[in-house]
């Protein structure tokens, strides 16, 4: 299972999301999931590396940045993007949860 895959599967806190696309702020996990979903419905063949990841540990607070290639296609049309990410975690009952995240296009 991919690692965008897995985040995705994890039994997230109240959560929020700036996406590349995206105009405003994603709120709750329920609606990133949704969207997530709906771009499945014609994404096929996707795959997402991760490039150079830094964890910074701070109590029951970490982060990740990292740089992110993937292609697939999209409504039968080949797709490609490279970006960078920050996701942003609390440990909560022995469980690291993704309370935030940040994706933006390279330049």
């Amino acid at each position: 299972m991919s690692w965008s895959v897995w985040f995705f599967l994890l039994p997230l806190p109240a959560f929020t999301a700036f996406g590349e696309n995206d105009a405003t702020l994603t709120e709750g996990k329920e609606l990133e999931l949704r969207n997530i979903r709906a771009w499945l419905q014609h994404a096929r063949n996707i795959h997402t590396e991760m490039h150079h990841p830094k964890v910074t540990l701070r109590g029951a607070v970490a982060w990740i940045t990292y740089y992110w290639t993937d292609s697939g296609t999209d409504q039968g049309k080949p797709f490609s993007s490279r970006g960078k990410s920050t996701r942003i975690f609390v440990k909560e009952k022995d469980q690291w949860l993704c309370i935030h995240a940040h994706h933006a296009p390279a330049p």
